[in-house]
């Protein structure tokens, strides 16, 4: 017969093994995968679909969209999978998708118009299409669209595919207005500065469920980056400063990288561990009615 004083040890180990993956669990759970939002959130976003319209472009003239597109979305999976590794915000590493979804993200969202001849009205209303179809996606599996809950794989997913829809969209709407719309790119880019402000102003004054303004304003972002990327790079004929697709990639690319490294180095947009939890029970229900203490304030 066993003597009972044997068995202490398992038991010892075994509960010492649950508290760790308890533990661990927990850690998972809580800790957000994306920044806080922070003025320079807004500025390093702005900045990176510029960067993203500059780089494609230039990409695709100097290889060609057979070579360049492939490329690009080997990058963008790369960034992704570097993404998804760790369980908490890593700076760079987020950052460095959002580069690849907005060079990869212009691609896909001209290819509906220059490889396949649709309209931008067109190809902008099929990406709101794919955008909403992603957000009920989203709310139905989690019920909430809050960023500040992306603390499990799943959310993570459906994030970056609202992401990927929103610069596609966003590229299509700024193209819509800048060349079907013929206002041009630096009145394209000066309409979205105003239109970005309009969350924010809803949000402040008027109680828009924060959530709406989040992503209203994210979606204006890329159209307003790009836009003010093509008109630095556009010919005189097409009222653009004619600097060149190569070098504004390359100012951009620096300002980004200032940006992030600022960012990775103060931390200053690392979210509390517990953000994601708290904003679970504040975002569990219908995204609508009241606005929801998110972020978005500092639009």
């Amino acid at each position: 017969m066993s003597s009972p004083h044997l068995a202490t040890p398992s038991v010892v180990t075994n509960d010492t093994s649950d508290a760790v993956t308890e533990h661990t669990s927990a850690l998972r759970r809580t800790a957000t995968k994306v920044p806080q939002i922070i003025v320079l959130f807004w500025v390093a976003k702005v900045l990176s679909t510029a960067m993203g319209e500059a780089t494609s472009d230039y990409m695709n003239q100097s290889i060609g969209p057979a070579i360049a597109v492939p490329i690009m979305l080997v990058g963008l999976y790369l960034a992704l999978k570097l993404q998804f590794k760790p369980h908490k915000y890593v700076a760079w590493r987020y950052w460095l998708v959002v580069v690849m979804v907005a060079v990869f993200g212009t691609s896909a969202a001209d290819a509906l118009h220059v490889g396949l001849g649709i309209p931008y009205v067109a190809s902008t209303a099929f990406y709101a299409v794919v955008l909403a179809g992603i957000f009920i996606a989203w709310y139905r599996s989690e019920g909430t669209l809050s960023i500040h809950s992306i603390h499990s794989r799943r959310r993570e997913k459906f994030y970056w595919a609202t992401v990927l829809a929103t610069f596609a969209l966003g590229t299509a709407g700024g193209d819509l207005t800048a060349t079907e719309w013929h206002l041009g790119f630096l009145p394209s880019g000066l309409m979205f500065l105003a239109l970005i402000a309009v969350p924010a102003v809803a949000w402040w004054r008027f109680g828009l469920n924060s959530v709406v303004a989040f992503w209203f304003a994210y979606i204006v972002t890329r159209p307003l980056g790009a836009s003010f990327a093509d008109w630095l790079d556009a010919t005189h004929r097409l009222s653009g400063l004619a600097l060149g697709a190569g070098p504004v990639s390359l100012g951009f690319a620096v300002l980004v990288a200032a940006a992030v490294c600022y960012l990775a180095v103060t931390r200053v947009d690392v979210q509390p561990e517990h953000a994601g939890d708290e904003h679970d029970a504040r975002t569990s229900a219908p995204a609508v009615g009241p606005a929801l203490p998110e972020g978005v304030a500092t639009l």
